[in-house]
């Protein structure tokens, strides 16, 4: 983690009568042995180390649970032992007794709330020049808990259990509470009517699947191929030690806390976050201040129907899909509805592809074809599959009415033509259902035509410019072109990811075209042109010519976050590009090239753009979901280098579940035991680390939200990486090298507060884990695919005896629209 900058006291102007002192920065002699970092107190030393070791020397004396530092055993102590009374440390309780004033009680309506004195004690003596932000912001997000929690506590608590989720969506939201409501910042969804249900029952799912029944039934029967299973070696390595559980799931301050909420808040930010209590500009990469004069941290607003009369105006024109095109059944939401879908885009959607401009985004304004297609996203996003899925083919038929025009020319394309079929591709191809990545499939090849002809168009109008600063009505019209093509450019990259589809579009397309620019920039509000070509003049360009020359030369640059996400989707398009060469194994030039093209890329995260643009979509990580996102894609294309999954990503493509962990099983030859694979194994281990930290159940509650869809997408293959090589160690009759062996005892680290059974193999373990991450609640159809193929595959690697290979079952997909009911009038015949 990078170090906090130093933050200290301008010096005040001389005087004639003495000077001013200044304060002299304690000398840090103590320096980590694992990393570069340096401290001017041991027991700051020790406290970091910890980070590395792992090590847990803080046990609570009320159950076995353990920690890496004191502050968080005491908060550990006051909410999941609060009704226990809470007996503190011995030292804890002396700082209580000798902190203990006498006051008059005033109000008994006012709850007695108690400063967490240790973490005050904390946050003054870890100073060292520096300002503790993680410590503080903890003490006061801590504090803000235990205010609300202890108001909550005095109102009746229902004994009614929360309601489950029913496929007919009629327990999910009540209309009379508004969408992502500010109020408190406190998770947006009631996870609670999500938490997964007993195995031996049908799990209910905000997308349907028809696996749930039949899956216990065959999963018995699972295994390996009997001609390759290699036996296990009992002198190998053992099976997972005893857990030590760590209390309850949700602790009973925040369980009140939770029930007292609204259904909907905004995103939450991580706890530990030091963002809401900084002023900017900030690192995107971890949200750390960054040089540069202070400005207000902002967050983007969505945009909203603001009255009665825009929504008229906008229910008369889709009121016309119903009369004038025949399709009956389609109705547009109320009001309501319709900003919460808006609200569930721009706030959870939005941030991981950022091609639309919030500012000139208004609903009554834009044409229908685009406001249909990020309704149908939106609508996704408050699990409304049915309505989404209305939305999505009202969209997708004004698109196909506008390209059979017989005067459509991909120059004069519009570009929210290009940006609605855009979104119709997402909503298909991550749908889950086969049909869908056929259909994205089928006009991949014309919206790459619409990407190359407006971008012809752009470079045409810029060059009329003449090198002319562009006003800010041009640039964001030619920003929005720019965001556009390069937003085609990483969806298309992760279709090659996920499905191994050939690209649409080189990278020598935007050979010339500069890169987005930050995110503080495209939202910016400008009132004066003149202070706008300044802000425009100061802000760094780069073209993606540049950029990648200097990845490929080992120079870092200095680009935005978006940017960043663009040229890590340009290495992996090339890394997949090698592999499928034919010359790959002689080619040793190209694959160093592409190694120290990755390093200088993950060098360049230093070197960000700085933003006042946050986003509270990123727990546990702590910078932009683009930084989140782009870290993904390096994992797997590190890991790429080394392992070729191929079978699994064109099993993939059918979403069958029991093909898709037929091919993860047969891919065991593929993972080697090398040097060289054990640093894949720490990509693999970064990846599932994030969960793991965070909480497996946490995490499942809330990453299909908080989360883009690439993170499960690029995770896959490192899942499968994973478990086949600890599935090697756990088998081989190969011993153990120490290194494999410490890499072993890291992962199985992870787990120790998790319950889960101590007889099985971690392998097994991460492979089930995983799986119930990705299907806990369900955003994404292809999610649910994945998580189901986990699952069986899980039980696959235990040993069981069957063919694998050739069971099939329905596909666990979205509901298609027959299922859903959509009259089959609404089902387009595309023409592409």
């Amino acid at each position: 983690m990078p170090a906090a900058p130093a933050i200290t006291s301008a010096p005040a102007p001389s005087t004639t009568t003495a000077p001013t002192p200044t304060r002299k920065t304690p000398e840090k002699k103590y320096s980590c042995q694992y990393c570069a970092r340096s401290f001017s107190r041991s027991e700051h030393r020790s406290r970091h180390e910890r980070s590395h070791t792992k090590e847990r020397p803080f046990k609570c004396q009320k159950c076995r649970s353990t920690f890496v530092r004191r502050d968080l055993l005491l908060r550990h102590d006051r909410t999941v032992h609060a009704k226990d009374g809470g007996v503190p440390l011995v030292s804890e309780h002396k700082r209580r007794q000798s902190a203990k004033v006498a006051t008059p009680k005033t109000s008994e309506a006012k709850p007695n709330i108690e400063l967490d004195t240790a973490t005050l004690e904390q946050i003054e003596a870890s100073s060292d020049g520096m300002v503790d932000l993680e410590t503080a912001a903890m003490f006061l997000t801590d504090f803000q808990h235990k205010a609300t929690a202890a108001m909550a506590a005095q109102e009746n608590e229902l004994d009614e259990p929360p309601a489950p989720y029913s496929p007919d969506h009629t327990t999910m939201f009540d209309t009379s509470v508004p969408y992502l409501s500010s109020a408190l910042p406190m998770p947006q969804m009631p996870w609670d009517n999500f938490m997964p249900q007993p195995v031996n029952e049908p799990k209910a799912h905000s997308i349907s699947s028809s696996l749930s029944g039949s899956q216990d039934s065959h999963v018995s029967q699972l295994s390996f191929n009997s001609a390759t299973t290699v036996q296990p070696n009992q002198n190998q390595l053992p099976p997972l030690m005893e857990r030590y559980p760590s209390g309850d799931a949700l602790a009973p301050g925040l369980q009140s806390l939770t029930g007292s909420m609204p259904l909907s808040g905004p995103g939450t930010p991580n706890g530990l976050s030091p963002w809401p209590f900084m002023t900017g500009p900030v690192s995107p990469v971890d949200y750390r201040r960054s040089p540069g004069p202070s400005q207000t941290l902002t967050t983007p607003k969505a945009p909203q129907i603001q009255s009665d009369e825009e929504y008229a105006q906008i229910y008369e024109v889709v009121s016309k899909l119903e009369t004038d095109r025949s399709v009956s059944g389609f109705q547009l939401q109320n009001r309501t509805d319709v900003n919460a879908n808006l609200s569930a885009y721009f706030n959870l959607f939005h941030h991981h592809m950022p091609f639309l401009h919030p500012q000139s985004f208004h609903p009554c304004e834009v044409p229908v074809t685009l406001l249909l297609a990020v309704l149908s996203i939106g609508a996704l996003y408050t699990f409304d599959q049915e309505q989404a899925y209305r939305l999505h083919i009202g969209s997708k038929m004004l698109v196909n009415e506008f390209l059979q025009n017989k005067d459509f020319d991909s120059r004069k394309c519009p570009l929210w033509i290009m940006q609605s079929t855009l979104l119709n591709m997402v909503f298909a191809s991550w749908s889950g259902d086969p049909k869908g990545l056929e259909f994205a499939c089928s006009i991949k090849s014309l919206l790459a035509q619409m990407v190359a002809g407006n971008l012809y168009e752009l470079k045409l109008r810029s060059d009329a410019r003449e090198g002319a600063l562009p006003s800010h009505e041009a640039w964001v019209d030619e920003e929005g072109c720019r965001r556009t093509y390069y937003a085609v450019y990483i969806f298309f990259g992760m279709l090659t990811l996920t499905y191994n589809h050939t690209p649409a579009i080189g990278f020598n397309e935007f050979d010339s075209l500069d890169l987005p620019s930050s995110e503080s920039l495209w939202n910016l509000e400008v009132l004066d042109e003149d202070a706008w070509r300044e802000n425009l003049t100061a802000s760094a360009t780069i073209t993606v010519r540049e950029a990648h020359d200097s990845l490929f030369q080992g120079e870092p640059a200095r680009y935005s976050a978006f940017a960043t996400r663009v040229m890590i989707n340009a290495l992996f398009l090339e890394v997949w590009s090698h592999k499928r060469s034919f010359e790959a194994l002689q080619d040793v030039v190209t694959e160093y090239k592409l190694r120290l093209a990755l390093e200088t890329w993950e060098q360049s995260l230093e070197l960000c753009e700085p933003e006042t643009i946050v986003v509270q979509l990123t727990a546990p990580h702590k910078g932009h979901p683009l930084i989140f996102n782009a870290m993904a894609v390096y994992r797997n294309t590190r890991a790429r280098l080394e392992v070729d999954l191929k079978p699994v990503q064109e099993a993939l493509r059918y979403h069958q579940p029991y093909e898709v962990a037929a091919a993860m099983t047969n891919a065991r030859d593929r993972v080697k035991r090398s040097q060289e694979m054990i640093k894949v194994v720490q990509e693999c281990f970064n990846c599932i680390e994030i969960v793991a930290l965070q909480g497996i159940k946490s995490v499942g509650r809330t990453c299909a939200t908080n989360w883009s869809v690439e993170h499960p997408l690029c995770g896959l293959d490192l899942m499968v990486i994973l478990s086949l090589w600890l599935y090697r160690l756990e088998h081989d009759e190969e011993a153990a090298t120490e290194e494999e062996l410490a890499m072993y005892n890291k992962i199985r680290n992870l787990f120790d507060d998790d319950p889960i059974d101590p007889n099985s193999k971690l392998s097994t373990t991460v492979a089930r884990l995983w799986g119930n991450m990705l299907d806990d609640v369900v955003v994404w159809g292809i999610s649910k695919v994945m998580g189901d193929s986990f699952k069986i595959y899980s039980e696959a690697l235990v040993g069981h005896e069957d063919d694998l290979g050739t069971r099939t079952t329905p596909s666990a997909s979205t509901p298609t629209m027959s299922s859903q009911g959509v009259v089959e009038s609404m089902e387009l015949e595309t023409v592409f």
